[in-house]
């Protein structure tokens, strides 16, 4: 990777990012796979975090619903999938490939492992006796295109089946076997989140088959991925790349000396950005604000936040396990958190008034209007509540 390069400040970070995130306004995208592609993965622990991240960066808000909603369930050009962290995310199905073969492998061998060793502690059916409800429950997913785990157990009875977890201890509970497998098969790239039985913001997820991907070597697409990741998020500390993939450090610096990434000074330590990309970058030519809701993958996508998000903001904007909920963002700094009213009003709090004054005001109240022109009659709740989110929308 060579010498370090030259200093990168907290300025042109920030400005790194308004522009590649497509937050600032001119560069904002004209449609959700773009916004996706731009991002490389979009949060989708909380349905609702998918469209209201991709509004907050469309050029028109106003079709943020039907095109998503195109894209994901329709073109299928957006998949719901496990990724980085065991977590759900969208991604665009292009990536599918690179993101099964870079992250989901070991999840999805440790997964299968621990199914396997619960359901024989509980005296439950071995291996073979799961691998044929395994194929006979994609077999009927086959048929049906998407259905939920109740409609396929309708198909494959065994998939009612249940066991108990950890018996005798304090966290003792009742698993059923569809919930356990399809989480399995989702990490193993088998099967994605489908349409949900209600509205953009509901949970309640059909399932699909997922779509044919090649397998790919694990080195190369973790290459590939952390090529993508880098151009859209770089630049960024091995601590930053080690938390967002949720790689062993040999793999994250494998995978950077793969790729050639060059090193750079932050005021953090070292970090890395791509090869090419060591010129400075412009401030937008406008100041610009912007309503990030919770678990934005803007937010939440460096494990080292102080050069974007001061410290004595976290308990406010954070829950207990460290997920971020909606934030106001002014000039490429969190600056306080928004929330909806029951009656539907856009409300926020400014918490760092470091040079926050009237015309990051006026930026604000435009956009959280802009948010509420677009949302509607819809209510939109955050599935991870933090304490300003809470207090707000009360």
């Amino acid at each position: 990777m060579g010498d370090v390069e030259r200093y990168i400040g907290v300025a042109e970070r920030r400005a790194r990012l308004a522009l590649r995130h497509r937050l600032a306004g001119p560069a904002r995208a004209r449609d959700p796979e773009e916004v996706a592609a731009s991002l490389v993965a979009l949060h989708g622990t909380d349905p609702a975090t998918v469209y209201l991240a991709v509004a907050a960066r469309l050029a028109d808000p106003a079709s943020t619903v039907p095109e998503t909603s195109r894209a994901l369930y329709e073109d299928r050009t957006l998949v719901r999938m496990h990724g980085m962290r065991h977590t759900v995310f969208v991604f665009p199905t292009e990536l599918t490939a690179v993101v099964h073969a870079s992250t989901g492998l070991a999840v999805a061998a440790r997964e299968r492992t621990a199914l396997l060793k619960h359901m024989a502690s509980a005296g439950a059916p071995d291996a073979v006796w799961l691998k044929e409800v395994e194929e006979s429950t994609l077999a009927a997913l086959a048929r049906l295109g998407q259905a939920t785990a109740a409609e396929l157990a309708k198909e494959e009875p065994r998939l009612r089946e249940q066991f108990v977890y950890a018996a005798g201890k304090g966290y003792e509970g009742v698993h059923t076997v569809s919930t356990r497998l399809l989480k399995v098969l989702g990490v193993e790239g088998k099967v994605v989140r489908g349409r949900p039985r209600g509205s953009w913001t509901s949970s309640q997820f059909r399932w699909a088959v997922a779509p044919a991907h090649p397998e790919l070597d694990p080195a190369e697409a973790q290459a590939s991925l952390l090529t993508r990741w880098l151009t859209a998020c770089g630049p960024a500390t091995e601590a930053d790349l080690k938390w967002w993939t949720g790689w062993r450090v040999t793999e994250v610096r494998r995978a950077l000396s793969a790729i050639g990434a060059r090193q750079v000074s932050l005021d953090e330590g070292v970090g890395h950005v791509v090869a090419g990309d060591v010129d400075p970058v412009a401030e937008p030519a406008e100041p610009w604000a912007a309503l990030l809701p919770a678990l934005d993958p803007t937010a939440m996508g460096w494990q080292q936040r102080d050069w974007y998000l001061a410290p004595e903001l976290r308990p406010a904007l954070f829950d207990g396990s460290g997920n971020v909920g909606p934030t106001v963002w002014w000039n490429g700094r969190v600056v306080g958190g928004w929330a909806q009213r029951p009656d539907g009003e856009i409300v926020w709090r400014i918490l760092d008034t470091e040079g926050v004054g009237r015309d990051a005001e006026a930026a604000i109240a435009a956009e959280a209007e802009r948010l509420r022109g677009w949302v509607g009659t819809t209510r939109v709740t955050p599935r991870f509540r933090t304490p300003v989110e809470k207090e707000l929308g009360a």
